[in-house]
């Protein structure tokens, strides 16, 4: 039993001294990620639906202040889809779509200048069947899942720049 204590001692000594920071942890007086995300506003996103969701997966997950002028940040974010049929039968009917999402997005200060920008896309399939609510909510599934993906992608891009600024100050 000590010797599983004291190897568990040496083992957590080994990782603080090599510098290993969580990415939305905070240590001392640094602010940790969640603080600065909670100061990032997410603007209205175009495309309907997809958009709509990706917004709110984004704040969701940022936890950002509800209107732009409580925010030090503002998150531009443009979606693009692209439909794609990749399974057929015999009669050349459409059985399966791809449907590919690309999101630039975009980090500007309260001055409007460019903080980060970047890019992030994701694909997601859905059956199409015989009854057409089955295939809209599989399409509407696909679209639920992609905006989800695209929105902890985008988290993770500016949990990186932010971890990145933070450091090298």
């Amino acid at each position: 039993m000590k010797l599983r204590i004291a190897g568990l001692t040496v083992v957590a000594l080994i990782l603080s001294g090599c510098g290993f920071r969580p990415l939305y942890g905070t240590i001392g007086a640094n602010p940790g990620a969640q603080r600065i995300f909670a100061s990032i506003y997410v603007e209205p996103i175009d495309q309907e639906r997809v958009g709509y969701e990706l917004r709110n997966k984004l704040i969701d997950l940022l936890r950002g202040p509800a209107r732009a002028q409580d925010a030090t940040y503002r998150l531009e974010v443009i979606v693009t889809e692209t439909r794609e049929g990749v399974a057929l039968q015999n009669d050349s009917t459409i059985t399966r779509y791809d449907l590919a999402f690309t999101a630039k997005y975009k980090l500007t200060d309260a001055r409007l200048n460019t903080v980060t920008q970047g890019q992030e896309t994701t694909l997601e399939s859905f059956d199409v069947a015989q009854s057409p609510y089955a295939s809209v909510t599989g399409q509407q599934e696909a679209e639920k899942r992609a905006s989800q993906d695209i929105a902890e992608h985008i988290q993770i891009d500016l949990g990186v720049y932010f971890a990145r600024a933070t450091s090298s100050r």
